[in-house]
């Protein structure tokens, strides 16, 4: 493993309170239709940095984006959240090679399907934590 290591969604909003930044690699259509993590208790928004473009196109500007967004590059955690927590960790292993400190979230946002396919077994927000 080539990043800090795998939170459970519970840890990663502890972690999230006591200063680390979470970074949603999810792509933009998944943001506006599924919906965000609410951390504004927290006192910092989610960075939303796809790690995919549109059609499953790796991002080329990942790296430059989060540099650009993430506050005090090798000080603050990055907290890395995708759908199923699959994404992240790509997203994790670039940042923490970038000199990031990084984690995944197990699960993602919306966990795995059950065996109809609906996304309500686990994840994020299945796990009832702050949406929007």
């Amino acid at each position: 493993m080539s990043y800090a290591g795998d939170l459970t969604p519970a840890q990663a909003w502890d972690k999230l309170a006591v200063g680390a930044v979470l970074v949603d690699v999810r792509t933009e259509a998944e943001w506006h239709h599924i919906g965000v993590p609410d951390t504004s208790m927290t006192g910092r928004d989610p960075l939303l940095i796809q790690w995919n473009l549109a059609g499953g196109v790796l991002n080329p500007d990942f790296l430059d984006e989060l540099r650009a967004q993430a506050p005090d590059e090798g000080q603050t955690e990055l907290v890395f959240l995708c759908r199923s927590g699959v994404r992240s960790v790509s997203a994790a292993e670039a940042a923490s090679g970038a000199g990031f400190t990084s984690w995944n979230v197990l699960e993602g946002f919306e966990g795995v399907p059950d065996a109809y396919g609906d996304r309500i077994v686990n994840g994020w927000k299945n796990r009832q934590l702050p949406c929007k």
